[in-house]
């Protein structure tokens, strides 16, 4: 019994340092950008010997893909909670990115990168593609059921797509440092965005005259 209470006591400690590494990993990631987030650099931040590193990961480009899984998780996990109306998830899904388009930027870039160049991590790649089919399964009925309830005609691969390339697009502008002397208030273009794909499925003529009455 003892010796089950000391095993799980290590797999914690050894859960906890993983999560640890993957949340500085990722704030020196975001600061430094690729060339600047050595693991020499992270194991220091850290005070942990390298080597200790590679208990939870291989390379640096298999610490990347997990980071990009653990964001996708992420998603996966907000998209999950029943509560909230298609307009408040859509809502969440955009505030994700352009709270911190720097993430968005980055992570797109280096799973760019690594799906056509990087070695061994098929694995990895599968597990990113599985969590990202479940939450596009969930993504894809809730939209039906939104637009179905607005009676709009617009298709649902069309409005996703519109919002995708919407939100990667406004990342994009907000990571920009030279839009960002020219933008003023953020948060008011976040908003913008938001309500911009909010109307883009517009419902029927019909839909709005009986709305109307």
């Amino acid at each position: 019994m003892k010796n089950l209470e000391t095993q799980l006591d290590r797999q914690a400690q050894f859960k906890a340092r993983e999560q640890l590494i993957f949340s500085t990993a990722e704030q020196l990631l975001l600061e430094y950008g690729e060339n600047g987030m050595t693991l020499d650099a992270l194991a220091a931040e850290l005070d942990l010997a390298k080597g200790t590193l590679y208990k939870h990961f291989q390379s640096k480009d298999e610490l990347y893909l997990l980071l990009i899984i653990r964001n996708e998780q992420m998603l996966l996990d907000m998209i999950k909670d029943t509560e909230k109306e298609f307009p408040e998830h859509l809502a969440f899904f955009m505030l994700h990115h352009l709270h911190h388009p720097e993430r968005t930027v980055i992570y797109h870039q280096i799973e760019e990168r690594l799906s056509m160049s990087g070695h061994g991590l098929q694995t990895l790649f599968n597990e990113l593609y599985r969590i990202r089919k479940k939450r596009l399964h969930i993504i894809i009925r809730l939209t039906e059921h939104y637009l179905k309830f607005i009676q709009s005609p617009m298709p649902v691969r069309d409005y996703l797509a519109s919002i995708w390339s919407m939100t990667q697009g406004a990342a994009a502008i907000l990571n920009s440092s030279f839009y960002q002397r020219y933008l003023g208030s953020r948060d008011t273009l976040r908003v913008s965005y938001i309500e911009q794909a909010l109307a883009l499925p517009k419902p029927t003529r019909e839909a709005v005259l009986n709305a109307q009455e």
